[in-house]
């Protein structure tokens, strides 16, 4: 493994005999945060600037043909050393990791900073207990909208669309403004839209331009109904193999990560749109996208399901201290308060 690590561009470090090697899964390599973020950090600058005290060695999940909830069981039983994914991959064991980034609450990325701090310690406590895993970080993905075959001028004509989802909140999302959500993995919505099986698709809008929707969906609208919240987390066993001072250097660089992370996904927005849609588009080619944005009254609408159908239904699967704990953490940062019947 070592003679291959050095092969793989960190031949100029010296590795010694307390080196630890982090064996690390990312995100999508067709998404810009593997190749501009996750694949560098670590096969090359976590070596570079630990001296070679630290060796990183990452692939891509879609090149190793993983999914998300396989992910989780292989970074608690050490196969990995750390992952990066989604909080969704977790809920189908515990709803709990679905509270930063339910559908539709949130249209900022500032705010949904905030939200991120406000439920880290929560995540932090998760992800130790069900996954013998220490959360290392947050970051978002851009933000997720709304891609259609057919002219959509507001949330009433998503009545009776069949929506493609990804995350149950986001199905909530759909069936709550009268819609239908089907599930479909990414790389299956192509075909899925080719075949009929979906009228629409939520995705981001960076992974919309990545996989050409503007040449499948002529129609965006631009509610924000989630974020793709992401995280970093390392295998607890291996962190505690790891010397203080590795500690502390671990701890920085990936607060750095995390903040570029932050910074660049709130510029992306604006680039994908202007490139699904005609505009100046220096990553490619521009489509020729038609973008409505949502009115007051859809973002009344959008408010009313958040409090009626999205809100309840996460309290009910989540369970009366679940709901307790993100009334005082998310709830407070938005001013919201989850209740298994809205008041």
């Amino acid at each position: 493994m070592i003679l291959a690590l050095l092969g793989s561009g960190i031949s100029n470090c010296v590795i010694a005999n307390d080196t630890i090697i982090i064996k690390a899964v990312g995100t999508w390599g067709y998404f810009a945060n593997y190749p501009t973020h996750e694949e560098p950090f670590w096969n090359h600058h976590i070596a570079e600037v630990s001296g070679g005290s630290i060796v990183g060695e990452i692939k891509p999940q879609d090149e190793l043909d993983l999914r998300g909830y396989e992910i989780m069981h292989l970074l608690k039983n050490g196969v990995f050393d750390f992952a990066f994914g989604l909080p969704g991959y977790a809920m189908q064991e515990n709803e709990i990791f679905e509270g930063a980034d339910l559908s539709s609450l949130v249209q900022n990325i500032a705010v949904q900073k905030r939200v991120a701090d406000a439920y880290f310690p929560t995540l932090s406590r998760a992800f130790a207990e069900k996954y013998n895993a220490r959360l290392m970080m947050l970051y978002p993905f851009p933000s997720q909208m709304i891609w259609c075959k057919q002219p959509v001028n507001s949330i009433a004509d998503l009545k009776g669309k069949r929506i493609r989802v990804f995350l149950r909140t986001l199905g909530d999302f759909v069936e709550g403004v009268g819609g239908i959500a089907v599930n479909v993995a990414y790389h299956d919505v192509p075909d899925a839209l080719a075949n009929n099986r979906v009228d629409c698709v939520i995705t981001g809008t960076m992974s919309a331009y990545t996989v050409g929707l503007h040449k499948l969906t002529p129609y965006g609208f631009t509610l924000r109904v989630g974020w793709g919240l992401a995280f970093g987390a390392m295998n607890l066993t291996k962190w505690n193999r790891l010397n203080e001072s590795q500690k502390e250097l671990l701890n920085r660089e990936i607060a750095t990560l995390t903040e570029n992370m932050w910074q660049q996904t709130a510029t992306e927005d604006e680039i994908a749109l202007a490139c699904l849609s005609g505009g100046s588009c220096a990553i490619g080619e521009a489509g020729n996208m038609t973008l409505v944005n949502p009115s007051e009254a859809d973002l009344k609408i959008r408010d009313k399901v958040a409090k009626e159908v999205i809100l309840p239904r996460w309290t009910e699967r989540c369970g009366p201290e679940c709901t307790a704990n993100w009334n005082r953490t998310v709830g407070k940062v938005l001013g919201l308060r989850a209740e298994a019947t809205p008041q």
